[in-house]
């Protein structure tokens, strides 16, 4: 354990997010451990202690005997001067020892603005943030989560890459490890060309890339035969028997969610064409109501949790919902348990569900029509109808609700001026229901507007598109609050600053990793943090290093081009992206996955998909 640690708590903010100790968090007897596993969150501990995969791949690393996985998270800046003053490297929560005395150092990044903070975690752990510079007795650097879909704006600051879902792969890698450390066949460069036979892990250092001299990509070749052209991410196929946390560690602090999460299943059906996740995590698995219902008494019975969240990408869309809300409410409601079901779809919203979260303590509900008008609902192919979402907010309204959410993206591709005012048009309509509606509460009615910018995401039907101009994006968020006249409703938007940055390393490739590490050579961290984001700063940082951002954020690719990310495969087809592109520039849909199979190549991984029992 190092020293000075306790002493330095006491002059920084939160020092519970250092402590370590909370009941659940796992001890084992060094003595007795193999691989040891830092698993790395750069973030804050109120953030990452709130990630559901943060905790499945913690229980389940932690389920073999010789392996000890152990958590950190990304010091907030009081803590990382104090540490860097006092010569204290990064270290783990549990025994407080050094990143860089671990075997395996794994980062979990969840949003393109963490990328500077997770290069830091490396440069605050004494560890050079360059793959290529790092030697034999340095950890192995692995990263995972959702950016590593495309990895290349990071990818030379990291040993290797985990693609897809992690609980059945990492526990592989870690076998993998061990065995060679075990057997003495172990060297780095050895382990690294045995990873990249498994399934779903990917090895930047594998791979020539070359370039045209516009700066798109001329050549993504393996340097050896036996390296995999394209990465097939992995999945896991039975959700009823795959590893879940039913003692999750319990924090000290309150988190953004200090509640029992509850995961339903794994995909999306709908196949919106700006969704990046409801792309990557097809096909659909589903755990039954049964599994379900015994993992929530689990861990109630573990914890004490008085709310239980459901959690998915659409949880309408759980063709078990009603079995399993009904199995729920039997024992939460004497318990006094609130069940909350987020992430409702206005198409799918019953009288039937409305009754079921009537004990919600919010007195509101959130729905994301996207877009002010068909034309552009049906150009992103989010198949959802005015008539929908009116039927939605009168049930809510119908049940003692005042207050409703409405989420929209401005900047989408084929969006005109037209499509803006849709979204004031659309929030008066909702007001005028609520006025409508019998029974309704007498408090007064309050709808709140959010607008994010699109931010083209990989392995999209969107993927090729470029992000509007800041000016563009802009001018759209005025526009929009020019037409929203009425004080009920109110009216909120995203930095279009921030997503610039976004779409940056979204589409980035390797070239990005110079801007990056030029970014974290000059203190700056937590760039999802607005008290700690600078467009300006990032401006200079890319005008330092000679790259052009619009290059990245509003060009529009060919579909013939090589994309970065196109080592990666992640079920769906190419083809079947770009078919969607195009069938968005006529405002054509695809139907559901339910209603019909499109084709797009999902169902090819996995072996028999499971479902609900009682899917009808």
């Amino acid at each position: 354990m190092q020293k000075n640690i306790s002493t330095i708590l006491k002059s920084v903010s939160k020092p519970a997010r250092y402590t370590g100790g909370e009941f659940g968090q796992i001890i084992k007897d060094k003595e007795k451990i193999k691989t040891r596993i830092a698993f790395c969150f750069p973030d804050t501990y109120e953030i990452g202690m709130s990630n559901l995969g943060m905790k499945i791949l913690y229980g389940a690393l932690n389920e073999l005997d010789y392996v000890w996985c152990e958590r950190c998270f990304a010091p907030w800046p009081d803590m990382e001067e104090k540490m860097r003053k006092n010569g204290i490297g990064l270290f783990t929560l549990e025994s407080k020892d050094e990143i860089k005395d671990f075997d395996i150092m794994a980062i979990s990044m969840q949003y393109e603005l963490c990328y500077t903070t997770a290069i830091n975690m490396i440069d605050l752990s004494g560890l050079n943030v360059w793959a290529s510079e790092r030697d034999e007795s340095d950890p192995i650097i692995l990263g995972g989560g959702p950016c590593a879909y495309n990895a290349e704006p990071v990818a030379e600051f990291f040993d290797i890459f985990s693609i897809g879902e992690g609980e059945e792969a990492l526990v592989e890698l870690a076998e993998l490890y061990t065995k060679m450390k075990q057997d003495g066949t172990y060297t780095k460069s050895a382990f690294l060309r045995e990873a990249s036979h498994l399934e779903g892990f990917y090895v930047p250092s594998l791979y020539d890339v070359e370039y045209n001299e516009d700066g798109t990509i001329s050549k993504f070749e393996p340097k050896y035969d036996d390296v995999p052209k394209k990465v097939v991410k992995r999945i896991v196929n039975d959700l009823n028997t795959s590893y879940f946390p039913l003692k999750p560690v319990m924090p000290y602090i309150e988190t953004v969610h200090d509640r029992i999460m509850l995961e339903t299943f794994r995909g999306c059906i709908r196949g919106c064409r700006f969704c990046q996740a409801g792309m990557v995590y097809r096909p659909v698995r589903e755990k039954s109501a049964e599994v379900l219902n015994a993992q929530a008494q689990a861990i109630y019975k573990n914890t004490g949790y008085n709310e239980i969240s459901l959690t998915s990408l659409s949880i309408s869309d759980y063709s078990c919902l009603h079995e399993a809300t009904d199995l729920l409410l039997d024992w939460t409601d004497k318990k006094k348990i609130n069940l909350s079901l987020p992430s409702l779809r206005a198409d799918s919203f019953t009288r039937e569900l409305m009754r079921k979260i009537s004990g919600v303590r919010s007195s509101g509900l959130t729905f994301a029509p996207e877009a002010g008008t068909q034309r552009l609902r049906d150009a992103i192919n989010k198949n959802l109808y005015e008539k929908d979402l009116l039927n939605a907010v009168h049930l809510a309204f119908e049940g003692g609700k005042s207050q409703v959410k409405l989420y929209f993206m401005n900047g989408l591709p084929t969006e005109t001026y037209e499509d803006i005012e849709g979204i004031s048009t659309l929030a008066s309509l909702v007001v005028d229901e609520y006025y409508k509606t019998e029974g309704r509460p007498r408090r007064p009615v309050s709808v709140t507007v959010s607008v994010s910018c699109f931010v083209p995401k990989p392995h999209t039907p969107f993927q090729w598109e470029g992000q509007d101009s800041l000016e563009s994006l802009r001018d759209k968020q005025i526009f929009l609050a020019e037409k929203i006249t009425d004080h009920k409703i109110r009216y909120n938007w995203h930095e279009a600053k921030v997503s610039r940055l976004e779409a940056v390393f979204s589409k980035g490739n390797r070239r990005l990793s110079k801007a990056i590490y030029e970014a974290q050579r000059r203190g700056m961290r937590f760039d999802a943090w607005d008290e700690y984001f600078s467009y300006e700063n990032w401006l200079d940082v890319f005008d330092s290093v000679g790259i052009d951002m619009d290059f990245y954020a509003t060009r529009k690719m060919g579909y013939d081009e090589i994309l970065p990310w196109d080592v990666i495969d992640i079920g769906v087809s190419k083809s079947f992206l770009i078919s969607e592109n195009k069938k968005a520039y006529e405002s054509v849909t695809t139907p559901n996955c339910k209603e019909k199979c499109s084709g797009c190549g999902a169902n090819k991984l996995g072996k028999e998909l499971t479902w609900c029992p009682h899917r009808k």
